[in-house]
């Protein structure tokens, strides 16, 4: 698949995967994801997964610091249902980050459950955020939410929208109407990745 050439430019999310280092499929651990990444998990590139991923790479960064997270250490919690708007897509790209999952996810290994992700991933979460993190080791968290209006659409989205989404657009129109909505992914993953009025993190008391 060919993406647009933003997609190089966005920054990576690296973290130490301990069970990829115990089952020998790593010899460090260190395991790092672009945005390509979580594009290819959603199979499509839009504004809720440029937010998801910018939201769990800064809330890894608020509880981690320069440390390399730890995946498998981490627990998400989503505030809205599995089921509500595009809390699904954002939760999985939280998976694949953190490899936090439900109860689907791996249940561990020997008594102990050792690299267990099972419910680790939760949904109708009571926090003030689309969704929060907390160190399974230490107990901090951080909640995040997103301000969309901090990057709006381009104007003529407003034209070409209608026709774009039930399927009369033409070719030239479908074609602005693609340009224009990877722009405002680019505008939010490159312009705005670093920026506090897009991104808000705030530390998050659990207890």
């Amino acid at each position: 698949m060919s993406f647009p050439d933003f997609f190089d430019k966005v920054p990576a999310i690296s973290l130490r995967e301990p069970l990829a280092v115990f089952l020998g499929a790593s010899t460090t651990g260190e395991i790092t994801y672009t945005y390509a990444d979580a594009v290819k998990l959603a199979g499509h590139s839009c504004p809720t997964v440029a937010a998801a991923y910018l939201m769990v790479r800064e809330g890894l960064r608020f509880l981690y610091g320069d440390d390399l997270p730890e995946r498998g250490g981490i627990e998400v919690y989503m505030r809205d249902g599995r089921e509500s708007g595009t809390t699904g897509v954002t939760a999985s790209v939280a998976t694949l980050l953190t490899g936090a999952a439900s109860e689907t996810g791996f249940g561990g290994i020997g008594e102990r459950q050792r690299f267990g992700r099972r419910n680790l991933l939760q949904f109708d979460a009571d926090i003030d955020g689309v969704l929060a993190l907390r160190r399974c080791d230490t107990g901090r968290g951080v909640s995040l939410d997103f301000n969309a209006a901090r990057v709006p659409p381009d104007p003529d989205m407003r034209a070409l929208f209608p026709d774009a989404v039930s399927g009369r657009a033409d070719e030239s129109q479908q074609k602005r109407f693609a340009q224009l909505w990877q722009d405002r992914v680019a505008r939010i993953l490159l312009d705005h990745a670093d920026d506090p009025e897009l991104i808000r993190a705030r530390a998050w008391d659990s207890a």
